[in-house]
């Protein structure tokens, strides 16, 4: 092959389509120095593709040109031919059969598809010579890309390939030829379970978006970031995925196809779940309560760490908050351990000296349950077993004053459960916070089909005052976050015990790929192993989906004792 210092390997590259894939790729490899011949069917979409191709090369000196032209004979002296057309096995077949005839013998072809590459590549008679190259998650800057290698695949093919994608500042990671690849798959049956969950009007599309992005830290939110990626080409993918696999999490809602029929297909075409550019995914504004009970006392009982830092959180707010504990001892340790938190919050500058001593003169601890009895709202945040919040909701129903709002921190059990074994089942609700409780902005507020207005919107204007952001969702296992988030999580350990990539290539395909600020395995290890376990088999027992059993992998870790970081050991050692 031709060389040039600018592009190890490929003196020229050529790129069929121009669609939201292809001007990417085209315009990185031109602001990398590149020169690139695009090819696209029509006039009409050759000018669409050239305005996006623009875009992403900029105007540095250094960029490489562009030819643009409707003549697939243009690629005949192209050292590199990337097919990025529709996610159809004939056409991408046909089209590369096309271009290999115009070739030289030495020519590499690589196919964007999520299809089966080996049988793109046997179709079109390259197989030593012919990759996936699978860009994933659209990361606003560098971003990762999957090199997808045949059996058959030449190895210097392949790492002529990834040297190419680093030259666009791209991270490549080999990976192994099938269903999903790695980053494809994690993400498209994440976005799917998003599309599914707004079809059901389980939340609203602001309120999934919010509580993914400041649940989880992620750039975008899943409904956002489908319209970043096109629903055309998500279907397009998860068609394929399900037609390999079966499995549900692929199975695209009606939803997907009616507004990729209706020409609603994301950013590129003005309009998808949002519209462009009217509207801001990024902006976050949490409705006003119609209805709220004045809340100016807080009880929260337990005395673990969400406890005490949702008691820091009311104290600092200027409420006064009794703090139940099961003894005495528990309850001085839990104050000590908030005194703690304000004392570092001090020292970085968060709070000042005079808060802080005003927030330790608010909150008193206690293992007497009558301390709350006059509370306006009390928050139950002990162990996560029902039996044991059931208890403590029976007990406080006793003591509690009429009018308070009970409220539960619990993460994926069902909270009517607690609401109906007490007297005001209208007045119970979920209010789930996230760790650490202090820094987390976001509060999922979980309505039960007994749960009053008045109650919801006492809780969603307590959460405006503390300054978090409230998401509304109903009763339902894994309410907005963990519904969408283990699936995911355990998805990547399953991608690990099938040996289909290292635990630094899976966690680096997304947060190169995606800008996710942990990659899921590393995401595990902090959350800790025997918390994840829990959540997904709960996630199992409410859906009773087969792709929701927890990874052998994951119940063997646990069982060993490699817990994550709390432990020393996990998916990687601490």
């Amino acid at each position: 092959m031709t060389t040039t210092a600018a592009s190890p390997g490929f003196a020229r590259v050529a790129v069929l389509g121009l669609g939201t894939v292809g001007s990417a790729l085209a315009g990185a490899l031109a602001r990398a120095g590149v020169p690139v011949v695009a090819v696209e069917t029509d006039e009409a979409s050759l000018a669409r593709g050239a305005e996006r191709t623009a875009r992403v090369a900029g105007d540095r000196a250094s960029a490489a040109p562009v030819t643009y032209t409707t003549r697939l004979e243009a690629v005949a002296d192209s050292g590199l031919v990337i097919e990025a057309v529709p996610e159809d096995f004939a056409l991408k077949a046909d089209l590369l059969r096309r271009a290999a005839d115009l070739c030289g013998a030495d020519t590499v072809f690589a196919t964007t598809t999520s299809l089966p590459v080996t049988r793109i590549a046997a179709a079109c008679g390259r197989l030593p010579r012919t990759v996936g190259l699978h860009p994933v998650g659209h990361a606003p800057e560098g971003g990762c890309v999957e090199v997808v290698h045949t059996p058959v695949t030449d190895p210097a093919v392949r790492t002529a390939v990834e040297d190419l994608v680093r030259r666009t500042g791209r991270t490549p990671v080999a990976v192994s030829d099938q269903p999903g690849f790695v980053g494809g798959g994690l993400l498209l049956a994440y976005l799917n379970g998003a599309i599914a969950m707004f079809e059901r009007r389980y939340a609203s599309r602001d309120d999934i978006d919010a509580a993914m992005r400041l649940g989880c830290g992620l750039p975008l939110g899943p409904l956002a970031h489908a319209d970043l990626i096109g629903l055309d080409t998500i279907r397009d993918g998860l068609r394929g995925l399900y037609e390999l696999t079966g499995e549900s999490r692929y199975l695209a809602p009606p939803l997907l196809g009616h507004m990729v029929t209706a020409g609603l297909l994301g950013v590129k075409s003005g309009r998808g779940f949002y519209r462009y550019p009217q509207e801001a995914p990024a902006r976050l504004a949490a409705a006003a309560p119609a209805v709220a009970r004045p809340v100016r006392s807080v009880g929260v009982i337990g005395s673990g760490t969400m406890a005490k830092g949702i008691a820091e959180v009311f104290a600092r707010s200027g409420r006064r908050t009794v703090l139940v504990a099961r003894t005495e001892v528990r309850a001085k340790e839990a104050l000590d351990g908030v005194a703690r938190s304000l004392d570092r919050g001090v020292h970085r500058g968060k709070i000042g000296t005079a808060d802080r001593d005003a927030a330790v003169e608010r909150l008193t601890g206690t293992q007497d349950m009558a301390a709350v009895a006059e509370c306006d709202l009390v928050v139950e945040a002990v162990a996560e077993e029902l039996a044991v919040k059931r208890a403590v909701f029976r007990r406080l129903d006793r003591v509690c004053r009429p009018g308070a709002v009970l409220t539960t921190s619990t993460s994926s059990l069902p909270v009517v459960e607690c609401a109906v074994v007490t007297s005001r089942p209208e007045s119970v609700l979920g209010m789930h916070f996230f760790n650490p409780a202090p820094v987390m902005r976001l509060v999922e507020v979980v309505g039960t089909v007994l749960t009053s207005e008045e109650a919801l919107g006492t809780v969603r204007a307590v959460c405006a005052d503390l300054g978090k952001h409230p998401v509304s969702c109903g009763d339902r296992a894994g309410f907005i976050v963990n519904a969408l988030l283990f699936p995911y999580l355990n998805g990547a350990v399953r991608l690990l015990e099938q040996h289909r990539a290292s635990a630094e290539d899976i966690d680096t395909v997304m947060t190169a790929g995606c800008a996710y600020p942990l990659g899921p395995l590393a995401l595990l290890d902090v959350i800790g192993l025997d918390v994840s376990l829990q959540i997904q088999e709960t996630l199992h027992r409410a859906f009773q989906e087969p792709t929701l059993e927890p990874a052998r992998h994951l119940r063997h870790l646990v069982a060993a004792g490699y817990l994550g970081r709390k432990s020393g050991r996990g998916f990687r050692a601490h």
